[in-house]
């Protein structure tokens, strides 16, 4: 059984930082990454990282701030938040085994954690 458990999640004034922590247990996945869902919005991809070549991609709102690591012998991996804003103020999913549409944008994943608050004061 598929095992995805978040940590790290917590509140931070705006300009700081967080690191989430995913620990994954019961599979093995191609892809790993990050979804947010803030309030009266959808869930939106935030970022990825592939199992064999690390390579990484993010969204826009959060490229040159956010960076996603793995650890492949703890089956764990991390979301670095740096200069966060209040609009990154959400709740974060880790997620494994990404999907991507035809024009290559992440849209969805087969397995979910259950979501850690962040939350950015102003």
């Amino acid at each position: 059984q598929v095992q995805l458990v978040e940590s790290g999640g917590g509140l931070v004034q705006a300009g700081g930082s967080l690191r989430l922590s995913c620990a994954a247990s019961g599979g093995t996945w191609l892809t790993m990454g990050w979804f947010r869902q803030a309030p009266g919005k959808e869930r939106e991809f935030v970022a990825v990282i592939s199992w064999i070549s690390s390579s990484t991609s993010y969204a826009d709102s959060v490229k040159g701030r956010f960076t996603i690591s793995k650890d492949n012998a703890k089956n764990t991996w991390y979301l670095q938040m740096n200069s966060l804003k209040p609009d990154d103020t959400a709740v974060y999913y880790c997620a494994a085994d990404l999907k991507t549409d035809i024009l290559g944008r992440t849209y969805d994943s087969d397995y979910w954690g259950q979501g850690t608050q962040v939350t950015v004061s102003s």
